[in-house]
């Protein structure tokens, strides 16, 4: 045999030897579980317990293969679904879940992958919230007792689930929603009856309006009244007492006064500068310009 040939087989050789290495192991991560098949058979489950070490394992070739799934906590979203409640409102509940997979012999035989186990917790899900929902008020679902509800929905699926080697940790309603058409219809009511609390109040704030209006125009017309009053009251008070003032100066000397009150009657009456006045020189109106110029007769004329 050549040296070429020797080489060929040589590294056939190696290479098969490498197929066989590589068919014979398979390797176990941390956050997974693997279960050992023979001809479709569980035989072994590895690192299901936290018993076993992550890393490589030995396995028959072309006999046994290995299923892996996740150790760790997984979630699901379920869409949303129109849920009919107890008060017989409709509701668009979007829920999820968190679960883990505590049994994987049992998950591996009665669901097979997680694909399927999550089309099941959805169907579990859903028909869980739909019981629970279906006998409790909007109200009930809106208020703080929403946090006890879920804690049912979450029983009930944990009941279920169990038979497939799942363990639900939480159940959570993330989003309740009315339908569209309800939608638009509470908001339509909702505005009709802040419109409706908004005119009450217009009126109550009109009303309110009017009294302090009125009270304050009473107590205006009772202080002005009050105010007239007390003013009649001073200027009669006055007027008595300037006629007492004018009665006892006139009493005093009866000339001075005659002659005072003229002085103030000339200067009424010739104060302007348009006034044309044509009177009697005897007139009693000038008996003074006679005595002040010494005679009393003759026509006078101030212009």
């Amino acid at each position: 045999m050549s040296g070429r040939a020797k080489l060929l087989l040589l590294g056939v050789g190696i290479v098969v030897a490498i197929i066989l290495v590589l068919s014979s192991t398979f390797k176990v991560t941390e956050y997974q579980q693997a279960i050992l098949l023979q001809f479709g058979e569980p035989r072994e489950v590895i690192n299901a317990t936290g018993t076993e070490e992550p890393g490589l394992y030995l396995k028959t070739p072309f006999v046994q293969n290995v299923e892996y799934l996740d150790k760790r906590i997984l979630d699901y979203d379920a869409p949303a679904e129109e849920v009919i409640l107890g008060d017989q409102k409709r509701l668009v509940v979007d829920t999820f879940i968190r679960y883990r997979i505590t049994d994987p012999l049992l998950f591996y035989q009665r669901v097979g992958s997680e694909g399927i186990a999550r089309s099941r917790l959805g169907a579990i899900l859903n028909a869980a919230t739909r019981q629970v929902l279906g006998t409790v008020e909007l109200i009930t679902v809106l208020s703080g007792e929403r946090g006890q509800l879920m804690t049912y929905i979450l029983d009930q699926v944990n009941r279920q689930s169990k038979d497939f080697g799942v363990d639900v940790i939480d159940v959570r309603i993330r989003r309740a929603d009315l339908p569209d058409e309800n939608s638009l219809a509470v908001y339509r009511r909702m505005q009709t009856e802040r419109d409706r609390e908004a005119k009450e109040y217009r009126a109550q704030g009109d009303e309110t309006s009017q009294r302090i209006r009125s009270r304050a125009d009473k107590e205006r017309t009772i202080l002005l009244a009050n105010a007239k009053r007390e003013s009649e009251i001073l200027r009669g008070q006055g007027d008595a007492k300037a006629v007492k003032i004018f009665a006892d100066a006139f009493g005093q000397d009866e000339e001075f006064f005659s002659f005072y009150r003229s002085m103030q009657a000339y200067s009424k009456a010739l104060g302007t500068n348009d006034t044309s006045m044509v009177l009697s020189p005897e007139s009693e109106f000038f008996r003074y310009f006679g005595r002040l110029y010494g005679h009393g007769d003759g026509a006078l004329k101030k212009r």
